[in-house]
């Protein structure tokens, strides 16, 4: 077994054996299956047929703050109690260490996310039958996958975030009313929108159908995929943040 799958291994286990995963990710597919079909009752089909996957990525988006909180709390947690030191006794090489972690929160995520979008997109399927958006259809494909990467990136970015700041309520105070509570709202006032249409939690909107380019009031200047490599990159960037935080900075 290599070095880097040992660390792994570890960080896997730290993450299965917390109590609050469970709960948390429990949290998450609760909100998002519950708006989800909440959402499909009340759905019309008498609208356009990209509308079918609103409820499904309502949802998502609404129960994609609990899915932030797991992936800043799993990194901030370490630095609020000190076992971070332990943990680089364990691991010396920080690198090493810090891609394990990243790897391990990002699987978990990525896993999580397409285990509770599938669920929503066959109940949602089976509350509004015909109306639903059809898989034989690339637009609706392009919408599931993007939604999935949009889910398992962004809370990748927050959790590379979380170690820059080294505490989950820091990490927290900042991310949820700029990222998800500022930019939902403000981001549509004409003033703004230009620069927030950017913002790494408003990029998926188009290739969720949530949106589309040329659109009046919500429109974006870019397109499905233009959109997930916008969050890519912030992404990337939070990635090297914290490896770079994590090398510098004492534990």
């Amino acid at each position: 077994m290599s070095a880097f799958t040992q660390a792994a291994s570890a960080e896997w286990v730290k993450v299965r054996s917390v109590r609050s995963t469970a709960i948390t990710l429990g949290l998450f597919a609760l909100v998002a299956l519950g708006l989800a079909l909440l959402i499909a009752r009340g759905f019309s089909p008498d609208g356009p047929k990209e509308d079918a996957v609103l409820p499904i990525f309502f949802g998502l988006l609404t129960g994609q703050l609990v899915l932030v909180t797991f992936a800043v709390a799993t990194v901030g947690s370490e630095f609020s109690t000190g076992t971070i030191r332990t943990s680089l006794a364990a691991v010396p090489s920080r690198g090493r260490f810090y891609a394990a972690k990243m790897t391990v929160i990002g699987l978990t995520l990525a896993a999580a996310a397409l285990l509770v979008e599938s669920v929503s997109y066959t109940l949602v399927r089976l509350v509004i039958g015909d109306a639903a958006a059809p898989l034989d259809q690339w637009w609706t494909i392009q919408a599931l996958l993007g939604g999935w990467l949009h889910l398992t990136l962004l809370g990748l970015f927050t959790a590379a975030v979380a170690v820059m700041l080294r505490s989950t309520v820091v990490a927290l105070s900042v991310l949820l009313p700029i990222l998800f509570l500022g930019s939902q709202g403000l981001g549509n006032l004409p003033a703004i929108q230009p620069v927030v249409q950017y913002f790494p939690d408003q990029v998926g909107m188009v290739i969720m159908h949530l949106t589309v380019p040329g659109d009046d009031r919500f429109g974006r200047d870019y397109g499905p995929w233009e959109g997930i490599a916008i969050l890519v990159l912030w992404t990337a960037a939070a990635l090297v943040g914290g490896w770079i935080a994590m090398r510098r900075r004492d534990a």
